[in-house]
């Protein structure tokens, strides 16, 4: 095999690349995230350690190209483009439904491993969790779908609230969803909500004005790529005013944030890296089936809500994973 004869065609039939031996020229793989490099550094090592259980070293069996989009949708289209013009022999799509979309739309051949955070099937990226056909297979976590949850456990810290706070992204696939899943289970629960939209740095400016003026009184963060890049500047606004506030990630906890709600997404990210290794070393991205991370994890910072003089109850304290003192 030539160095760029990633994709073979028999007979009209598609054939994916064998193992890599010493006498190839090193594999390529793409990394497609919305998010930046800056904070997604552990997450691109738990990718690795992904590859490393499969048998592939960066820069001794397996080179990566990064491509980040820094939370600008956007821009994944263009930078999707480049790793297909790149030939590179398997497209890593992580960060998101945005970066599973531009990659399932640049290339019908070359494989993909995605992770995301919605249904897949929905996102059209696979035909079925068991049998994905195509080419393109990976990790879903449901993430986008525990919006509900995140309010139930705001309200447990912050019980009586009169306007909860909830940030979305209308640009994110999934934030129609998410903001009806919010209105409905704080309708059934008499909770009343301002939502504010945010994609860009002043739209989040103008959304925390917005939470000021009308003195909300908790915040929620709903899961999405943009705000994970944005993380420190989100934390930074609800300590500022005092709020007690919820997020998705453990990563927004140790940043300071009072809870976070969400999986592992270190763990989401090896994962991709094993499913990586596997179609590097010849397996079919059509037959390999999605994997669904389903074990979510509550992290408590009491150092902050200390700080802040938000209480904590004992019944929240029973129910987390980690307590950060």
């Amino acid at each position: 095999m030539r160095r760029r004869e990633f994709v073979t065609l028999l007979g009209g039939a598609v054939v994916w690349p064998f193992g890599v031996n010493a006498q190839q020229a090193l594999p390529v793989v793409g990394f497609l995230s919305s998010r930046s490099p800056e904070e997604s550094a552990h997450l691109v090592e738990a990718f690795r350690g992904g590859l490393k259980d499969g048998g592939f070293i960066e820069g001794q069996s397996v080179s990566l190209e990064f491509r980040w989009a820094h939370g600008d949708y956007d821009r994944l289209p263009a930078l999707a483009a480049e790793l297909v013009n790149r030939r590179v022999s398997v497209i890593a799509a992580v960060g998101g439904d945005p970066s599973n979309k531009a990659a399932k739309q640049a290339t019908a051949t070359i494989p993909i491993v995605f992770a995301t955070g919605s249904d897949p099937v929905q996102l059209g990226l696979v035909e079925s969790f068991n049998r994905p056909g195509g080419n393109a297979t990976g990790v879903t976590t449901s993430t986008n779908l525990m919006e509900p949850k995140r309010l139930g456990l705001l309200r447990e810290l912050a019980p009586g609230v009169s306007v909860v706070g909830v940030l979305v992204n209308p640009s994110f696939p999934a934030a129609v969803r998410q903001a009806a899943d919010i209105e409905q289970a704080a309708r059934a629960v008499g909770q009343h909500t301002l939502i504010a939209n945010a994609s860009t740095d002043d739209e989040l400016e103008g959304a925390f004005a917005s939470f000021v003026r009308e003195g909300v009184g908790a915040l929620l963060v709903t899961a999405d790529p943009y705000f994970d890049v944005r993380r420190e500047r989100i934390v930074a606004f609800a300590a500022r005013q005092r709020l007690p506030a919820i997020y998705q990630f453990r990563e927004f906890a140790v940043a300071g944030g009072i809870l976070s709600y969400g999986l592992s997404f270190a763990d989401v990210y090896r994962l991709v890296g094993v499913y990586t290794a596997k179609i590097l070393n010849g397996a079919k991205p059509a037959e390999l089936p999605v994997q669904q991370v389903t074990k979510f994890e509550l992290i408590i910072n009491m150092k902050t809500a200390k700080t802040l003089g938000i209480s904590v109850s004992d019944n929240l304290l029973s129910l987390a994973d980690e307590v950060i003192e």
